[in-house]
């Protein structure tokens, strides 16, 4: 695993940059404030992530640690791959990302490219206790009270449905049902 590069910027190509490691030059996706800095001939050290898939095999680097930390708990979140975490994290600095998390800034979140309503939200559930601020109280208030503590609704939103379509899918269902058998017959009524 590559987990750190320092080496000399040789190229530059849209959101990538080629650092040259003792001759060896590796690919390297950055964000847009950080190639500002990468200038061709200049030094860096980048803190990486890599991610490897079936045909791809990619490398996205940050000059801190906390900015790679953060891409990481993007990318944690179902729904945000690493081109999404990047857009994110393009659309304002480190600090404003994760203050916009945790106060459940979703119109912030959403303004990046290719990152929609829904998985804003996800992210603000997912990850606003994660982000090293303190959540704010109406963090989740796109969530109605009964869904914030309600294990049925977050499983149907593990499903991929919004937490408005979870909770309007539990509507009307017995709340003394065991959690699964609530899921179930939210599931078969939606058909």
């Amino acid at each position: 695993m590559i987990a750190r590069l320092r080496g000399y910027v040789i190229e530059r190509e849209g959101d990538m940059v080629v650092v040259d490691c003792s001759g060896v030059g590796y690919g390297v996706h950055v964000c847009a404030d950080e190639q500002s800095h990468l200038a061709n001939g200049s030094d860096c050290d980048l803190f990486i992530a890599e991610m490897i898939k079936e045909d791809a095999h990619e490398l996205f680097g940050f000059s801190t640690k906390s900015r790679k930390l953060l891409f990481d708990l993007l990318t944690s979140v179902n729904g945000i791959g690493p081109k999404a975490a990047m857009a994110i994290l393009n659309i304002g600095n480190e600090g404003q990302v994760r203050a916009a998390i945790a106060n459940g800034d979703t119109k912030f979140i959403s303004a990046a490219k290719g990152v929609g309503k829904k998985v804003a939200e996800r992210a603000v559930v997912d990850l606003k206790n994660k982000v090293g601020l303190t959540a704010s109280d109406s963090a989740t208030d796109f969530l109605n009270d009964a869904a914030v503590t309600d294990e049925a609704v977050e499983a149907l939103i593990a499903l991929g449905h919004s937490p408005q379509d979870a909770a309007e899918l539990l509507r009307g269902i017995d709340s003394s049902l065991p959690t699964n058998e609530r899921i179930k017959v939210a599931l078969r009524l939606k058909k």
